[in-house]
């Protein structure tokens, strides 16, 4: 009893450390390019790739496929409750101050695209890589943001995570119009049956978190066989989920993501990373260096100049000042932060280069090299002799 409650403390001191799941993240991105390096590299891939002898979908018939089409999908329908939530009631809310982590989202997003075009124009096959280093991994840049110690004001924190929000919002929207094939007009009618329905019974002002739950599964069974990532089932489920508080205080929303923070970053994110983290040090046979010098370069310069120039630019033309308290050589090592893409930036180089397991590789190399670096050098701003603000 008494060694049951010691684990319970230890787990609800763990989960709310915010850079706890950074951590875990980190840790499996090691394992993962351990094995992928070692003598057991073809088998450490095998577990993941080797085709299962029963699976409940067919369409999944890997452990990969289930990780990055299934779990992921609950990792995005965790996205689009916080989403939610931020939009209608938290710091998205206000149009003043969601004015500047936007500009600075879409500048972020922006400018990495346009690097990796600049640096890989000569070879079209590359292009659909484009969106590769525009995102960002917020449990990551968290995770180090935690690591660089106190003394940091609080508003660069909520600053990250508000921009790291928009950024998973454009990231949406990004697989959904851009990485979308072959589409299934049966499937997809389904879809927006079982979506038309989570709609009407949110309006029917349905509490209850099964009919939610039931719902939110089937729409991404749906739309797994649509054509359309089955990811972006999770987010539209997760839109339909009630916000509204009852006297309690409390609201359905409230509830899965209570219920879904956890295991999201500390199991569903991890296994994402065993899963997709490994790669080879060294270029493939055959590779170049275009597609993960664009990628890395991208999120090393491009998110820095992207979100550190907006910001500047902003604060100069009186749209929106800088986040309170805040140092330039703070948002120097934010912006740097925000360069770390990792986890949706491993999910988008399987959507943009799909059966191509060369220039997977590749884009494997520039995302871990990108972020490590950025991750780097911002630990190195933030953690350095800290002055007021002028």
């Amino acid at each position: 009893m008494v060694a049951t409650r010691g684990l319970k403390g230890a787990w609800r001191r763990l989960s709310h450390n915010e850079a706890a799941p950074g951590l875990v993240l980190m840790a499996c991105a090691a394992i993962a390019l351990i094995f992928a390096n070692s003598p057991l590299a073809q088998s450490w891939h095998d577990l993941f790739h080797a085709r299962l002898g029963w699976t409940p979908v067919p369409k999944l018939d890997s452990a990969h496929l289930w990780i990055n089409d299934g779990l992921m999908a609950v990792f995005f329908f965790v996205v689009g409750l916080e989403i939610k939530r931020e939009v209608l009631d938290g710091e998205l809310s206000d149009a003043r101050r969601r004015r500047l982590p936007v500009i600075a989202a879409v500048a972020g997003m922006a400018v990495p695209a346009l690097i990796y075009l600049a640096i890989t124009h000569g070879e079209p096959a590359l292009h659909a890589g484009w969106a590769i280093p525009s995102a960002t991994d917020i449990a990551f840049a968290i995770g180090v943001l935690a690591l660089a110690g106190k003394g940091l004001p609080p508003s660069l924190r909520l600053f990250l995570l508000t921009v790291a929000i928009v950024d998973d919002l454009g990231a949406v929207m990004v697989i959904a119009f851009f990485y979308t094939t072959g589409l299934k007009v049966m499937w997809l009618g389904i879809s927006a049956a079982i979506l038309a329905v989570l709609v009407i019974i949110n309006k029917m002002g349905v509490r209850a978190l099964i009919p939610y739950i039931i719902g939110a599964i089937a729409l991404w069974f749906a739309v797994l066989h649509s054509g359309v990532h089955a990811t972006i089932a999770g987010v539209l489920a997760a839109l339909t989920v009630p916000l509204a508080l009852n006297r309690t205080h409390d609201s359905p929303l409230l509830r899965l993501e209570h219920a879904l923070v956890a295991p999201n970053g500390f199991l569903i994110v991890p296994l994402f990373g065993l899963a997709n983290a490994g790669v080879h040090l060294g270029l493939p046979e055959g590779g170049s260096l275009a597609l993960p010098l664009g990628i890395g370069l991208g999120l090393l310069v491009g998110k820095q100049v992207g979100i550190l120039g907006s910001i500047v630019l902003a604060e100069r033309l009186g749209i929106a000042p800088r986040p309170e308290g805040s140092t330039m050589r703070q948002l120097w090592g934010l912006s740097l932060l925000c360069g770390i893409g990792f986890t949706m930036s491993l999910f988008i180089a399987g959507l943009a280069f799909p059966g191509n397991p060369i220039l997977i590789e590749e884009a494997k190399l520039g995302i871990l090299g990108g972020s490590l670096i950025a991750a780097a050098l911002g630990m190195v701003l933030l953690k350095g002799k800290r002055v007021k603000s002028v």
